[in-house]
């Protein structure tokens, strides 16, 4: 239920004339509801009428109102690591993606996102790839179900060292390695193109699909590397040698 604009003006007008006291009982009215809650809180309210719904039930057993609670600008450092926990995996995510909170409660929130990882289900990680910080989104990089690396490389928050990392990990995904290749934005990247190439794991024919965009130095580079199928190495030494223009 979407609150109208002039029912959260007034309880916010009534909220920030009210005593402590009277805060508590404008909690336990009976047309309190959590959606008119949620919307009084996007607004710079006391520290104190924070604090109280965090002790309050019903509120202090609702999730999306005590994340409205840590998401508020003034909620004290000590009240948002203590709600965290309490928060829903979507919740958690923007929280860490909101520069309005306290940087100590961000830095939380990724690592107890990076805790659920496991046990998300695969539409919540998919949804979640396009919208995680940096932080959480390098584990998700690795994820090998082909639609979460996809979702992670259209977040606008994934920065091009976080994927070349990712390909040049120990055991990269072959969906990674294949969504890199079919990224409209990534595949453009000299640094990922590289990146495939010096990738062992790497299918052949992507790989060897990324030879003609290196520099000569790169391709002598690939051609050196122990470990690289010897026909991506004999390929990279061959285009190394053709005459420019």
């Amino acid at each position: 239920m979407r609150e109208r604009p002039d029912a959260v003006d007034a309880v916010y007008a009534e909220l920030m004339r009210a005593r402590p006291d009277e805060m508590s009982a404008l909690l336990a009215r009976p047309d309190t509801d959590p959606a008119l809650l949620m919307a009084v809180l996007r607004r710079p309210v006391p520290a104190r009428f924070l604090e109280l719904i965090a002790g309050t039930p019903p509120w202090s057993r609702e999730p999306r109102v005590l994340a409205a609670v840590v998401l508020n600008p003034r909620a004290p450092r000590a009240l948002a690591q203590q709600l965290l926990p309490s928060l829903h995996w979507r919740d958690l995510a923007d929280v860490a993606a909101s520069p309005r909170v306290d940087g100590g409660a961000r830095v939380r929130a990724e690592g107890l996102l990076k805790e659920q990882l496991p046990d998300l289900r695969l539409g919540e990680r998919i949804t979640l790839a396009r919208l995680a910080t940096p932080v959480v989104l390098a584990p998700m990089l690795l994820d090998p179900e082909p639609r979460v690396a996809e979702a992670a490389l259209l977040n606008p928050r994934l920065r091009e060292e976080d994927l070349v990392l990712a390909v040049r990990s120990a055991a990269p995904p072959r969906a990674l390695l294949e969504a890199a290749t079919r990224s409209p934005k990534w595949r453009e990247s000299y640094a990922v193109r590289l990146a495939l190439v010096l990738q062992p794991r790497t299918p052949l024919a992507l790989a060897l699909g990324q030879l003609s965009a290196l520099l000569p130095r790169d391709l002598e580079r690939v051609a050196e590397t122990p470990g690289l199928p010897p026909l991506v190495q004999a390929a990279a030494l061959r285009v190394a040698r053709e005459p420019s223009g």
